[in-house]
């Protein structure tokens, strides 16, 4: 336990050393420097370029596809690393009687950032596990309706297809015109939808296709006037937006934490509001399913605890950098690219420049090219990944900077764009 206590102190010093704790210290050595607050699009590009020495980011590779997954700082692989050897000395015994015990106060950590209560918070392994808990564990029957977007990710629509087809439930499309910058008309397609049928509501906080925020609370107030739940899809929005869950007004909700928290790969989360625990049947079997412990949906057998311990190196990050800054510094680096672009012939946005309306992820096509030419161009010629997208009306290619990306990287995406115009 001696060594595990070194390297925690050793881990928490990495993560201080890159943090601005030195330089801020010479420039203004009467200030603390969790009191500064600098501009995220102007005057600290010094400290977005330490938080980029968090990262083993590839020097060869411009990563622009951090809304697939995201890479883990080095104080998060550092610590995984470290976990999974002590866990393979003596497994059951570090694992079940000293892992197991941490899980507490990472559930207490997690929920602090969620302003919600640690009795709400499931620990999971992403977004996928998190939501398809509550859409196979909701009691509903052959009959009853549920509203979901043509534009959700894949594994929640066909988890709701397998309700359909199992159940007999009735899936009721929404089919936004999208970017949209308007409240009323996305409000709108989902409230015309509802009917006394309607017994929950699917919402996307951020479409993965094209970056696009849906006004969530407005569309949850409307569903509850109705008596109808609302499930909230957050895997884009979590420790991007700067929100607490209570803020969306949902009943259920879910996450990764590989995506912009950087946690280790195969993280997430699930909230359910306290109330409605006991009604939902947890996906895996369980001692007592009717629990209102929100304990029994993380009752997967063996896990991975080191990936759980990992986790808590990622929040430590995302908290010295703070909710605030890190949700305008991406949405700096989103516009950086796009108004830099926007006057190349042919080019065509389906992602809204208003910070109100996209934030990290933008994406652009060409008319008469197609997303995978224009993504396999971006990387055989100039090593920039991004990903290609063809998904209902949206045929573009997806970009997705994070906080360690750099000016310097978006000036070479930009340049490689400015080349392909018509």
């Amino acid at each position: 336990m001696s060594d595990r206590r070194s390297f925690i102190r050793q881990s928490a010093a990495l993560l201080g050393a890159f943090a601005l704790h030195q330089n801020i210290a010479q420039a203004f050595p009467d200030v603390k420097p969790s009191t500064i607050r600098l501009n995220p699009a102007t005057d600290d590009d010094d400290f977005w370029r330490q938080i980029r020495l968090a990262y083993a980011a590839s020097p060869n590779i411009i990563n622009l596809n951090n809304g697939g997954v995201s890479p883990s700082p080095r104080a998060t692989m550092d610590a995984v690393d470290y976990y999974n050897r002590m866990s393979c000395e003596a497994p059951s015994y570090y694992m079940w009687r000293i892992l197991d015990q941490d899980r507490e106060p990472l559930r207490e950590n997690l929920a602090m950032l969620a302003g919600a209560s640690p009795e709400e918070i499931a620990i999971n392994r992403n977004a996928t596990e998190a939501l398809n808990t509550i859409i196979f564990g909701l009691n509903l029957k052959a009959g009853d309706e549920v509203v979901l977007s043509k534009y959700d990710y894949p594994n929640m629509i066909n988890a709701w297809k397998q309700r359909e087809k199992r159940d007999g439930i009735k899936l009721v499309w929404v089919d936004p015109e999208l970017p949209s910058t308007d409240e009323d008309y996305l409000t709108k397609v989902y409230k015309e939808k509802f009917s006394p049928k309607t017994k929950i509501v699917h919402i996307t906080h951020i479409i993965n296709w094209n970056g696009q925020i849906l006004p969530a609370r407005r569309i949850a107030d409307e569903a509850h006037k109705q008596g109808i739940e609302v499930l909230l899809d957050a895997a884009h929005s979590f420790a991007v937006l700067d929100y607490k869950i209570p803020d969306l007004g949902c009943d259920y909700w879910g996450t990764s934490l590989h995506k912009f928290l950087c946690g280790p790969l195969g993280s997430g989360m699930m909230w359910v509001k306290k109330e409605k625990i006991a009604g939902i049947l947890p996906l895996l079997s369980s001692p007592d399913p009717s629990s209102a412990d929100i304990r029994k949906f993380e009752n997967l057998g063996t896990r991975s605890f080191p990936i759980e311990m990992g986790i808590g190196y990622s929040l430590d990050l995302h908290n010295l950098i703070g909710s605030k800054r890190k949700q305008e510094r991406l949405h700096f680096l989103k516009n950086y690219w796009m108004s830099r672009v926007e006057d190349v012939p042919g080019i065509k946005f389906y992602t809204s420049p208003n910070p109100k309306w996209s934030c990290a992820i933008g994406n652009f096509g060409f008319e008469g090219k197609k997303p995978g030419e224009i993504a396999e161009k971006l990387f055989n010629q100039y090593k920039i990944h991004t990903v290609s997208i063809e998904w209902e009306k949206i045929s573009g290619v997806r970009v997705t900077p994070n906080v360690y990306t750099t000016t310097d990287e978006l000036d070479k995406l930009v340049k490689a764009v400015r080349g392909m115009g018509v």
